[in-house]
């Protein structure tokens, strides 16, 4: 038997590591499309970007695992069933639970080790990623200056070249608008050529202007002179640009420290328990203040009846009362849209902490279902087995977009949208397996056409 176990567990891992980083690629290809537009144009290291795929394809390794775990287990079962050696240990007085028995304890030691890893490391590789995606999505393209098109991107300047030379740097027919002082386009220079070039730090740009003018408005910062602008003439200018914001990164992972995809489950439930202290004292206070402002109590002697008023005062108690119905109708509405809000935040930490537990369970009832699903069909490879397991994935995944969705729209609970798919695929994963130990037909319905028939003849 321990060469047998040998056997299956040596076959599922080679198969299951496969299929991981597969799953992996195709989740990393689906990050990089969405944030291709941020990346593209901003003078990014090697370094940078390897960092970037690093913190981004260990936020998908809890997502993967469940994916491999599905597909793996067909193939491996599928193969197994394709070649008669299923047929053969059963054959042999060995039943499907006992075959399944040390892979299934392999699968739960991955399923731990994914909640560990969701649990410790997941919330580092978000808050980096995230840290690292912001910082690129505000940092500026690098520096790209076109033919006869304004670039915008240096802070202060507009710049405007007719011809650019082969070699890149060379510039003809120069216009540069200086919006330095903020008061629009009071500094103009004009340049019949010049040239760029880069400092040893590469934190200036130094263009090097010939044979040209410029014009500074003055009439708005001193009217007493008559003439509107000063006009100065030049052979050679030189200007510098700081590029400091084209070449750094600030680091804003503070920024994220608190996020609740940043937290473990023991910060998740802290920060669960301090959330819902607020939300209660917000609701009470809220009440209170209600209860105080407008709800006074009178006495019976200073009742006032509104037939004793002239015409002229009833109007004006009507309308005092007009307004401060709608001065309530304000405030309820107000308070109840912070209220949801801050339950919809909470309803996220409790998200992220039930996910954690929930996508590790998902390992386990989608081994089941991969393995007792290529038990049944009998069929390895990449055909078959991957078309089920698509198949099934979606419809998961599916179920887990709708659960989730409803748990932000507090339609539903935290615990039962997380849970929906898990809840939905386990009695369907028992079902297949008790098909598969029984060597019986997916869909029998043999009994119920006999019956039918059996009714029809009496």
């Amino acid at each position: 038997m321990k060469r047998l176990h040998l056997f299956l567990i040596k076959a599922f891992i080679s198969t299951f590591t496969a299929t991981f980083f597969i799953a992996i690629f195709l989740l990393l290809m689906q990050f990089l499309w969405k944030y291709i537009d941020d990346l593209v144009g901003k003078g990014l290291e090697f370094t940078q970007i390897a960092e970037l795929i690093f913190y981004a394809s260990a936020r998908f390794v809890p997502i993967a695992l469940p994916i491999a775990m599905l597909l793996s287990s067909v193939m491996v079962f599928g193969k197994l069933g394709e070649n008669y050696e299923l047929a053969a240990l059963k054959a042999s007085g060995i039943s499907l639970t006992r075959i399944l028995f040390p892979l299934t304890i392999f699968v739960i030691i991955i399923s731990y080790s994914s909640f560990l890893f969701s649990n410790y490391v997941m919330p580092i590789a978000n808050l980096k990623n995230g840290s690292m995606i912001y910082d690129i999505q505000k940092k500026k393209p690098a520096l790209n200056i076109k033919e006869g098109v304004f670039y915008k991107d240096i802070e202060g300047f507009s710049i405007k070249v007719s011809q650019k030379d082969d070699d890149g740097n060379t510039l003809n027919n120069i216009i540069i608008y200086d919006h330095t002082a903020k008061n629009g386009n009071d500094k103009v220079i004009i340049a019949e050529s010049g040239k760029m070039q880069l400092t040893k730090d590469e934190q200036f740009l130094e263009l090097i202007l010939l044979n040209g003018h410029s014009y500074i408005d003055i009439a708005k910062n001193n009217r007493k002179d008559k003439k509107p602008y000063r006009t100065t003439h030049f052979k050679e200018n030189l200007i510098r640009f700081n590029l400091s914001s084209f070449s750094t990164m600030n680091n804003s992972e503070d920024l994220y420290k608190g996020h609740y995809a940043m937290l473990s489950n023991k910060q998740l439930a802290i920060a669960i328990d301090s959330l819902n202290i607020k939300f209660q004292e917000r609701k009470e206070t809220f009440t209170n203040n209600i209860i105080e402002k407008y709800n006074p109590k009178f006495e019976s002697d200073s009742i006032i009846t509104l037939d004793s008023l002239s015409l002229s005062k009833q109007k004006q108690q009507f309308d005092i009362a007009i307004n401060k119905l709608r001065t309530i109708k304000s405030i309820v509405q107000s308070n109840k849209n912070d209220l949801e809000y801050r339950k919809v935040i909470i309803t996220k930490h409790e998200i992220e902490w039930h996910r954690k537990i929930s996508l590790a369970t998902a390992c386990i009832i989608l081994f089941l279902i991969g393995s007792s699903m290529g038990a049944i069909i009998r069929k390895g490879g990449f055909g078959l087995p991957v078309l089920i397991s698509v198949f099934f994935f979606l419809i998961y995944h599916v179920l887990s977009i709708i659960g989730e969705k409803s748990a932000k729209d507090l339609s539903m609970d935290a615990i039962e949208g997380i849970w929906l798919a898990n809840i939905v695929f386990l009695p369907v994963a028992l079902f297949l397996v008790y098909k598969a130990k029984n060597d019986s037909q997916l869909f029998d319905f043999s009994s119920l056409f006999k019956r039918i028939g059996y009714l029809i003849n009496k």
